[in-house]
């Protein structure tokens, strides 16, 4: 419906603002002389959105969820990083076999709401016969997949109106979660790394456990990236989009430089390529496999992230060394380490003590 509001200038002059607002479209405005100019372009106007809106009404009833998908994959998908191209094409295809039959109309937030409860009780699909079922972060992550795909049908497609997974509730995800190897699980998956017939795993896992580096981050590095002078490592596709370089220390670095050696491809500038050299490898199968070998569980490789801050938090770095070196931009997620600092806390205030007092028990 428009709305004319009339604006008295300050040398006098008459104006009137035409507003419009139709659901499913931006709010549009606009300036006239003539209030006779300013309803003439708001009927014609609310005419036109209406009809873009009668047309992606009729879209939506047409379209089914799996052209959507399939649109999906072609259009967008190309444009994530490359490491997050399979994930969310696994995350699409899982949507397409269970309502790719459904037309975009009808994915109603209750069809989405059933659909989270019926993702929260599925088995992982990489957990190599594991019983463990979706965690309420994975769950988060399909649904996101999916809600940019609506929203691209809304802004870019115009087969839809809204995007209805605004109006459902993501599940509650516990951030607090540290798992981190023990010694003597960090050597025995060390051990069942370096028997993998998958030359890259043995690296990637000593990367991630000596820089607290993402996933992604590692599969993503070319050997510009890595200045074996400077002993560094920087990443150009983080998760904060910001870039960041970590330092390598001695046994990271010669785990790389013993790669580079053995490396079968020399037309890839990919540190961790896959066997036509184009992308990068998913090791997530060989992964699976050196932990059950190395009689490790409950653990994702994600924790390996975990790992090396813990480690660097018993080792006496702040939590603003630990921020900085895994890329969090505030302290809150490293908060949950502050335990593991405890004694070098106690240390530190010791030290402080001593130079203030001497040493002496204060009598």
């Amino acid at each position: 419906m428009a709305v004319i509001e009339q604006r008295i200038l300050k040398d006098g002059t008459v104006k009137y603002r035409a507003k419009i607002r139709v659901k499913g479209h931006p709010h549009e405005s606009r300036t006239f002389s003539l209030k006779t100019k300013a309803l003439k372009w708001s009927k014609k106007r609310e005419a036109e959105l209406e009809d873009s809106r009668n047309f992606r009404r009729l879209e939506g009833e047409k379209k089914t969820l799996k052209e959507a998908v399939h649109r999906y994959l072609i259009e967008q998908n190309p444009k994530r990083p490359v490491a997050d191209q399979q994930k969310t094409a696994m995350q699409l295809q899982w949507w397409e076999s269970h309502y790719g039959h459904l037309v975009l109309i009808d994915l109603t937030p209750s069809v989405l709401a059933e659909a989270r409860e019926k993702l929260l009780n599925s088995p992982l699909s990489n957990s190599s016969g594991s019983d463990r079922m979706k965690s309420p972060a994975t769950v988060k992550r399909y649904m996101a997949s999916l809600s940019h795909l609506l929203t691209v049908a809304v802004q870019e497609w115009e087969w839809l109106l809204d995007n209805p997974m605004h109006r459902v509730k993501k599940p509650t995800v516990n951030n607090d979660r540290v798992r981190f190897l023990e010694k003597h699980e960090i050597e025995s998956l060390k051990a069942a790394c370096l028997k993998s017939p998958c030359p890259h795993l043995y690296p990637v896992v000593v990367f991630a456990l000596a820089t607290g580096a993402r996933y992604s981050e590692i599969l993503n590095l070319n050997w510009n990236d890595i200045d074996f002078n400077r002993q560094a490592a920087t990443f150009h596709k983080t998760k904060n989009k910001e870039r960041r370089t970590v330092p390598l220390a001695d046994f990271c670095l010669n785990a790389l430089i013993e790669h580079k050696k053995t490396q079968q491809r020399l037309d890839t500038n990919l540190v961790f390529p896959r066997k036509d050299g184009k992308e990068p490898m998913n090791i997530r199968k060989h992964w699976e496999k050196a932990l059950k070998e190395a009689s490790i569980e409950d653990f994702r490789f994600h924790d390996l992230r975990h790992t090396a801050a813990s480690y660097l938090a018993m080792s006496g770095a702040s939590l603003t060394d630990i921020a900085h070196i895994l890329g969090h931009k505030t302290l809150q997620m490293v908060k949950r380490y502050a335990h593991l600092s405890d004694t070098h806390t106690q240390l530190t205030v010791s030290k402080m003590n001593n130079v203030i007092f001497g040493g002496g028990n204060g009598l």
